[in-house]
């Protein structure tokens, strides 16, 4: 489980952001449309800042459930600053599970993965980027695979 939790947290730091406005979000979300459909991926695909969602499409295959799953990632980013799939695995890790250790309610807070956080260098987390649709570990891989050839551009 440590590699995990160091895989993880490399993840965190090696994909960040110098800097992060309208555009960029757009730009990234556009990334991940194009990639997706691309694969013919079930997904739905988000991206915020502040709070404020910026970029929101729902690809075939998906319902207003994917919406929720997405809107309850974010939420596990959002409060604890590292992707959804790093908070569950760091609970799973020191012996239980988020939903019966967190103590915060599972209709609002799912730490499963797919949701990644935003991060610009020398602020630190300031939006979330993710998707929703696939097996967690499939969400939360796919969401790394594009920041990461988006970031290298």
């Amino acid at each position: 489980m440590s590699d995990l939790l160091t895989e993880l947290t490399e993840q965190e730091e090696r994909l960040q952001f110098d800097r992060f406005d309208n555009d960029t979000a757009l730009d990234l979300g556009e990334h991940l449309l194009r990639a997706a459909r691309e694969r013919g991926l079930p997904v739905t695909i988000s991206v915020r800042r502040n709070g404020q969602r910026l970029f929101h499409a729902a690809l075939a295959g998906t319902s207003a459930d994917n919406d929720a799953w997405i809107d309850r990632k974010s939420r596990v980013v959002d409060r604890y600053g590292h992707s959804s799939m790093l908070v569950g695995a760091t609970f799973h890790a020191a012996g239980g599970t988020f939903e019966q250790q967190s103590r915060l309610d599972p209709d609002r807070y799912a730490a499963h993965g797919g949701v990644f956080p935003v991060i610009v260098r020398g602020v630190g987390p300031i939006g979330t980027v993710g998707v929703s649709g696939l097996p967690q570990a499939e969400d939360h891989a796919f969401v790394v695979e594009q920041l990461t050839g988006f970031l290298a551009r």
